[in-house]
């Protein structure tokens, strides 16, 4: 699957795989690597792996080389770019003409291919479709990634890409970050171009470093949080939540999620604070705003309006809210049953707040959990700063 007529390349696919995104840049602008090396090494990782993993429905060699040539020649020209070479993993339901692909390719991102999202004819959305069967998690193949974004987050956390696309319409972002150990990110609604006309569905990244995630965001969207990306500047007050009133969360995923966010209150990011968070279940006004799409309907009216006056109350006492990322382990291939596993997502497209899901550990029977962190509108910086913190204290092991 490598880059038609590409020439032998100095980077390895296991050193590519060790690179992060904001590191392939660097390396990219300053001549020391090609977009065309970073892509062929890209196309090459994925020849090897996706073939058990199932992430990707289609690779797009000629388009990658294509790109990847433009970089190249704009980089010999004296142009510096802040994705330069990076390989880029699309979500199958966007494609490369989309808003965020086009920003992203501006950007100097090069498209390798297109990741599963849930096949036709089903209610729930936490799995990734291919020709070839279901996506797997990497974790434990009897598992599901989450969804829909399920393809994209594999192609990360399997380190075949460092950065992919998502769209996040009620979680479809977060959750399969959080069931596949990356960073899953939703921006603050309207800083980027909605996919649907109810404005729910907001395009976001999945990555596996926090740097690459905050390049992605000010790509896509024109601001400037890497140059000032760092840990809190103060401890961020912080209210915990697992059920924010109403979702039927599992205990062993709260404990996990709420164990470290104690542990970043001890690595002093956030100090949490005792605030109740009792929003109204979203699932009714979420499904009425997107059948209506144009037109709220008057139950989404005080669901929306009963939440944001909830939000805006606990927002003056506190800068974040804190939950498991879904209520719920992941699960098997055959389906969720009743389980809600956007409970704890969807509140904020609906309200518009930003949000992200870091990794937050393992389960004691080795299921993976996010913590799930909401800030004020136009807050991205300090989901981004506690994040970084979490990161330094190194990521979490699943049990032997």
């Amino acid at each position: 699957m490598n880059l038609p007529d590409a020439p032998l390349t100095g980077l390895s696919v296991g050193e590519y795989g060790e690179l992060t995104a904001y590191e392939m840049a660097t390396e990219v602008n300053a001549g020391r690597l090609s977009a065309r090396e970073t892509a062929s090494a890209a196309l090459s990782r994925i020849d090897r792996d996706d073939e058990e993993l199932r992430a990707f429905t289609a690779l797009w060699p000629s388009l990658a080389a294509e790109r990847a040539e433009s970089v190249d020649r704009q980089i010999r020209a004296g142009a510096r770019l802040p994705l330069a070479g990076v390989p880029l993993a699309v979500k199958g339901t966007e494609g490369p003409t989309s808003a965020q692909s086009i920003r992203l390719i501006e950007a100097g991102c090069v498209p390798v291919g297109a990741t599963a999202t849930p096949g036709r004819g089903t209610r729930w959305q936490t799995w990734g479709h291919t020709d070839r069967g279901p996506t797997l998690n990497p974790f434990n193949s009897s598992w599901t990634p989450g969804g829909s974004s399920a393809g994209s987050a594999v192609a990360v956390a399997a380190k075949m890409v460092p950065l992919a696309t998502g769209s996040d319409g009620a979680g479809s972002v977060r959750i399969p970050a959080a069931w596949c150990g990356i960073i899953g990110f939703k921006p603050t609604n309207g800083l980027v171009p909605a996919r649907d006309r109810a404005g729910l569905n907001v395009g976001g990244p999945l990555a596996r470093h926090v740097r690459d995630a905050a390049a992605y965001l000010d790509a896509l969207a024109g601001t400037t949080t890497l140059g000032s990306l760092a840990p809190p500047l103060r401890a961020l007050r912080t209210t915990w939540s697992a059920t924010l009133g109403f979702a039927d969360t599992k205990a062993r995923v709260a404990e996990t999620a709420y164990a470290f966010l104690n542990a970043l209150a001890d690595a002093q990011a956030v100090q949490i604070h005792e605030a109740s968070v009792q929003l109204v279940d979203p699932a009714e006004c979420w499904q009425s705003l997107r059948s209506s799409a144009a037109t709220d309907t008057p139950l989404a009216v005080r669901t929306r309006e009963s939440n944001k006056s909830e939000l805006d109350r606990i927002f003056t006492q506190v800068d974040l809210i804190a939950t498991p990322t879904t209520p719920c382990a992941p699960h098997g291939h055959e389906g969720p049953g009743e389980v809600m596993s956007v409970a704890l997502t969807w509140a904020f497209n609906i309200s518009g707040h930003p949000a992200i899901s870091i990794p937050a550990g393992f389960t004691a029977s080795g299921e993976p959990v996010g913590l799930h962190l909401v800030a004020r509108r136009g807050r991205e910086v300090d989901l981004l700063a506690v994040a970084v913190v979490a990161e330094a204290m190194g990521a979490a092991q699943p049990p032997s």
